[in-house]
């Protein structure tokens, strides 16, 4: 059984602050634009809409196998929301593996923020998940589904050091980091070379099929 809850990363720009029904309105319009779902489908989601969805992602997970983990992106020096992050980990018989997920808001795109979110997502599954909770699995995987011709969040992936495996699933590429292979720098800044940061949501980190709306 995963108990685990989210709390709170921070980064050299960011904080990932574990996601609250409250931050629904200004999450709304971070991410309005329609352009965000190019490559995950659907539309942006009211006020309402969120607030309904964060509600069912704090209850948790049914599974008590899994743990559904939210944060939003915090940029620290505007105290403003900018995007999310995401990550479902899922007990096995090698402890866990966590699919992780992101998305950026428009206006921030193009700044490295995906990336330096993710790296900070990353290098804290890398640690026990919650020590003063026993047992909970240590991560040994790191998965994500991205769509093949979305370059941005590829390069983003790559950046956090996720390498793209022969497996697809659900018309996306998975991705996978195995978290033996050394450590990654949580206080590492931007990765000036990624082209722009936008969505990707893979249906389980990001709760679609779980948790349809």
């Amino acid at each position: 059984m995963i108990t685990l809850r989210p709390e709170i990363i921070r980064t050299d720009r960011l904080t990932l602050l574990p996601l609250q029904v409250e931050h629904a309105d200004e999450m709304a319009t971070v991410l309005s634009d329609p352009g965000l779902h190019t490559f995950i489908g659907g539309a942006p989601e009211t006020a309402e809409a969120l607030r309904a969805r964060y509600r069912r992602w704090a209850a948790g997970s049914p599974d008590p196998a899994e743990a559904w983990c939210n944060w939003v992106i915090e940029l620290r020096d505007a105290a403003a929301l900018a995007g999310t992050v995401q990550a479902t980990i899922t007990a096995d018989d090698r402890g866990a593996t966590a699919e992780i997920a992101w998305v950026v808001g428009t206006p921030w795109q193009r700044r490295g923020i995906a990336t330096e979110a993710v790296r900070g997502l990353v290098a804290r599954l890398r640690k026990p998940l919650d020590p003063p909770v026993a047992p909970v699995p240590a991560v040994h995987t790191v998965v994500a589904h991205i769509h093949p011709d979305h370059r941005a969040s590829a390069a983003v992936a790559a950046a956090a050091g996720l390498t793209p495996t022969d497996r697809w699933h659900d018309g996306e590429v998975s991705w996978q980091l195995d978290l033996g292979r050394g450590p990654l720098d949580v206080g590492r800044g931007p990765d000036r070379s990624v082209p722009g940061e936008n969505a990707v949501r893979s249906p389980r980190a990001g709760h679609a099929r779980l948790d349809p709306s």
